[in-house]
């Protein structure tokens, strides 16, 4: 891609064996299924598309209230709602071939045997360049704790995930966690080929006035800017205690707020919130990273991740 005559930039990123033309991709349910997108987006120019996520069996979601404006950020309690693997392969997958456009499908579960199922049905689909693998889902078989949360269950799973696809997996961590590294290092150990972070952090707002929860679910994930020095903090960790490639997101408006993430660690980043507000965001952070670039007289954005001067 050249910008003038005296500079070429390369955008491109290899991530755990996908080709990226850009950095830049969709986070994983705010962008629906990239259909939703098409008349604000040409999806051909994005990196990739982390669609939403993706269960064994349809699910409906939560009850409303599911959606929340906080400052700087929004709460969303949707509880995961899509129409189940099997649509998503027969129609959503469909659409999305007619792209050159990284399609990386976001999978969870409610027990290991539905993680496994999901990735089992994947695995031989045209099209699926990866897996984002989200753990911060509970285990209905062992009483409700979170795969995320603990280390034995997130490295358990995975590492069935990692044995029932030929697919790169990429572990979604959560940051409501004491030290995010160590899930790092589960994932590294089970076999991982990269890792997407950050998640939400858990939230809650209440009305005053009735004293009740603003979302039905009571709680939901906080996303958003406020989140971004929280997100670029926990990249800049687990890039010096894991090698493995980062997709990193949280709260990502402007090329800078992309090119933070970048210099903590990460190779990719997830465009997630922004859609709501700028449904052209994604387009816009590339067209700022590209300016950035020649500002700077980088002609390769590979030579930016981790390079910040930290010590």
């Amino acid at each position: 891609m050249r910008i003038n005559n005296k500079t070429k930039i390369d955008l491109t990123i290899d991530f755990a064996g996908i080709k990226l033309k850009n950095p830049v991709l969709t986070a994983s349910g705010t962008f629906g299924y990239g259909e939703e997108f098409a008349d604000f987006v040409d999806l051909n120019k994005l990196g990739g598309v982390i669609v939403k996520g993706v269960s064994l069996k349809p699910i409906k979601g939560n009850p409303p209230p599911r959606i929340w404006e906080t400052p700087s950020g929004m709460l969303n309690a949707i509880g995961l709602e899509n129409p189940g693997v099997d649509v998503f392969i027969r129609e959503k997958m469909v659409y999305l071939r007619k792209f050159d456009t990284a399609v990386i499908v976001n999978v969870f579960g409610y027990s290991l045997e539905e993680y496994v199922g999901v990735v089992e049905r994947l695995d031989d689909v045209p099209g699926v360049s990866g897996l984002e693998v989200n753990i911060s889902c509970p285990n209905v078989k062992a009483g409700g704790i979170v795969f995320g949360t603990n280390v034995s269950a997130a490295y358990e799973l995975l590492s069935a995930v990692r044995k029932a696809t030929k697919l790169p997996v990429i572990a979604k961590l959560s940051p409501n966690v004491t030290d995010i590294t160590e899930f790092a290092k589960a994932a590294r150990d089970a076999g991982c080929d990269g890792l997407s972070l950050i998640n939400t952090l858990i939230g809650m707002a209440i009305d005053v006035r009735c004293r009740k929860p603003r979302l039905a679910n009571y709680t939901g994930g906080l996303s958003g800017p406020a989140i971004r020095p929280v997100a670029v903090r926990m990249v800049w960790q687990v890039a010096k205690s894991v090698p493995l490639p980062i997709i990193g997101m949280g709260g990502i408006v402007t090329g800078e707020d992309a090119l933070e993430f970048m210099l903590a660690g990460a190779s990719a980043i997830a465009v997630g919130t922004a859609n709501f507000i700028n449904p052209r965001s994604t387009l816009d952070i590339i067209s700022n990273l590209e300016q950035f670039m020649v500002e700077q007289g980088v002609n390769d954005i590979k030579s930016l991740i981790g390079k910040v001067n930290a010590g």
